[in-house]
């Protein structure tokens, strides 16, 4: 199941020292199954989601950099640095380069001191990828029950359930077999006390989440208590930690769900806190007890690369954290999915598509994105010509190679003259993008720059000997000293098809609870839903719900459940800078109705119809399975209740 991510070798491509081949996975040996027994698991076991740490973290020391601060923040760190197998693992870590992309491995673990010697499984992996090249944070969850194939440091131990990995020999156990599975390097090793979660979200003073129906499991047993309502809430940290470890009634795919919609929130929450420096210091304590963070050599994280890493988060551009999930996946005790689905998941949460919400709004609202921007040729219509401005042989021909695999027309300059870049260009240090030409030539330069990780974009100067070289060419690039030799490879466009939506009327059927529910007098003009989606019925459960979102609002939750025992609702609220109403992707203007759109991927997680001092959301599944225009309609069909 190893993944790896290869290019073509072509003639020109070989042995010019600008980048090296990669080999093809080979055939995977047979193997055995080995198995553990299940240990039953208490009240911490099945935490499952600790990004918000390294990105509370990294976001705290923004306001430690002056100082006896400092000191303080260099001890906070120390407490960090990994010892026993933490440490032995972090060793063969890979060395992380300047300004290109960093991976790391989050691992928690259910071992707490009083299970003495007994062998430990780890509850939560996950991928985090930052890339400066575009401003991105990638996260990939793996279910703890998908069944792959185990490595340890002295080889393959079979295969199993992959939280048994570090059952068998530790977080090197752990670190080798996600990176067999992907294929890719990873930098950092973070491993997490889960004793540190509720301190953390209770210093936080909690972290509002959208619950989307009822859990409840009030006796115990076999499955840890849990008692939430459906609605947008605060939970504080043992409310969260058991809406994140919750699979009492469903898989890991659910639970993995919940997890993505917690991290989410937490940055919010972390945006938020970390605004006033008094915060600092009792959250960061509280995070540093519980945690190790490694890198290569076994070492500790440094202030200068946390100073780098909270400077990154913070000026992240709203839509730009990415969640990524494993398709396909099938089973319940045991997930399994194909080769084919844990490639594509790869391959997305390598390179995230920035756009993939601009692409959805267009096709669901063509026209009604704002900031929609014009399209450039196809590649097959933008001719380029490819110099040498960095000095290393072949990298004008290697460039041209692979431009030409992305379906780009390169051409060469004139006969007699060489592909070397004249003058002041000879030595460039960033590649330079020249264009000429159409009207769409630089949209066509900025698309090219895009596969470089720095680049400029400029008009082709006149009556200059780089005209000529030009040779007519659209497009002229001068590769340049931080041309890595590999370009960017392009994003999956992953926009769901075109669809109708699949809705149906339902006025007469909702009008009672919404009637019951305006009896409360919440103090703002409720509205109907009038379409819901077609298999979808009001929860017998809870139907509705009205309760006080803070000390001055009310709110109303109408909770549906679909026939695949789904649930999306309705949240109904005065509060209009609510949490999470911040980070929307796009506004849009219907028939003289606001709506704001806020996306998960190119998926459509919610609505939001701002009315008469009011907002109305329309809110997802945790999987979001309601297609966007379904989404879309059934914030259409939301009408005023008129007394």
């Amino acid at each position: 199941m190893r993944t790896t991510l290869k290019r073509g070798i072509g003639r020109v491509a070989v042995g010019n020292g600008n980048g090296q081949a990669v080999l093809p996975p080979g055939a995977l040996s047979p193997v055995t199954r080995y198995r553990q027994p299940e240990r039953k698991r208490g009240p911490l076991r099945r935490v499952g989601m600790i990004l918000f740490v390294l990105v509370a973290l990294s976001l705290a020391a923004v306001s430690g950099m002056a100082g006896g601060t400092y000191l303080w923040e260099l001890e906070s760190l120390n407490r960090t640095t990994p010892v026993g197998l933490f440490k032995k693992a972090s060793k063969s870590l890979g060395v992380e380069r300047p300004n290109r992309p960093s991976v790391a491995l989050v691992i928690g673990y259910d071992h707490r001191p009083e299970d003495g010697t007994a062998g430990s499984r780890s509850d939560t992996l996950m991928l985090l990828r930052t890339d400066p090249t575009n401003d991105t944070v990638s996260m990939l969850s793996f279910p703890r029950d998908l069944i792959v194939p185990i490595w340890c440091q002295d080889g393959p131990k079979g295969t199993d359930r992959i939280n048994t990995a570090y059952f068998y020999c530790g977080p090197q156990g752990s670190l080798e077999t996600v990176r067999h599975l992907t294929g890719l390097p990873i930098h950092y090793l973070i491993g997490v006390n889960f004793d540190g979660f509720r301190q953390s979200v209770d210093k936080l003073g909690g972290v509002w989440l959208d619950i989307d129906r009822r859990y409840v499991n009030l006796q115990g047993g076999d499955y840890a208590t849990i008692n939430l309502w459906p609605g947008y809430q605060r939970l504080k940290g043992w409310q969260a930690l058991d809406f994140v470890r919750y699979r009492h009634t469903d898989s890991d795919l659910f639970r993995l769900g919940r997890q993505q919609q917690f991290v989410k929130a937490m940055k919010q929450v972390v945006r938020h806190k970390f605004k006033d420096p008094r915060n600092v210091f009792e959250v960061v304590n509280a995070m540093t007890k519980n945690m190790q963070i490694g890198r290569a050599g076994g070492r500790g994280i440094s202030p200068d690369t946390l100073h780098r890493y909270a400077r990154f988060a913070y000026e992240m551009p709203a839509g730009n954290f990415f969640q990524v999930k494993i398709g396909g996946l099938t089973g319940m005790n045991e997930l399994t999915t194909s080769t084919t689905n844990i490639d594509e998941a790869i391959a997305e949460f390598v390179h995230p598509d920035v756009e993939a919400p601009g692409k959805a709004t267009d096709q669901v609202l063509p026209g009604q994105r704002s900031s929609k921007k014009k399209a450039a040729p196809n590649p097959k219509d933008v001719s380029v010509v490819v110099l040498n401005g960095n000095g290393q042989p072949g990298a004008a021909a290697n460039t041209s190679y692979l431009l030409a695999q992305k379906g780009y027309r390169v051409g060469q300059p004139p006969e007699g003259f060489q592909a070397n870049a004249p003058g002041r260009w000879n030595r460039t240090f960033r590649t330079q993008i020249f264009y000429q030409g159409k009207a769409k030539a630089k949209l066509a330069a900025e698309a090219v720059s895009g596969l470089f990780n720095s680049a400029d974009v400029k008009p082709l100067p006149r009556n200059n000997e780089l005209r000529i070289l030009a040779n007519g060419s659209m497009i002229t690039v001068i590769v340049g000293q931080t041309f890595s030799g590999d370009l960017t490879p392009t994003p999956v466009d992953r926009t769901p098809p075109k669809q109708p939506p699949y809705v149906r009327n339902a006025k007469s059927e909702v009008l009672p609870a919404v009637r019951r529910a305006a009896g409360w007098k919440v103090g703002f003009p409720l509205q109907i839903p009038t379409i819901i989606e077609r298999s979808s019925v009001l929860d017998s459960e809870v139907p509705y719900r009205v309760y006080k979102i803070d000390d001055d609002s009310k709110t109303v939750r109408f909770t549906f459940r679909t026939d695949e025992n789904e649930y999306w609702g309705i949240q109904e609220t005065n509060w209009e800078d609510a949490p999470a109403l911040e980070d929307k992707n796009f506004s849009a203007v219907i028939k003289g109705r606001q709506y704001d759109l806020y996306y998960s991927g190119p998926h459509l997680h919610m609505v939001v119809l701002r009315a008469g001092g009011a907002t109305y959301w329309v809110v997802n599944t945790i999987l979001d399975d309601l297609s966007n225009e379904t989404m879309l309609a059934i914030a259409k069909g939301l009408r005023p209740m008129h007394k």
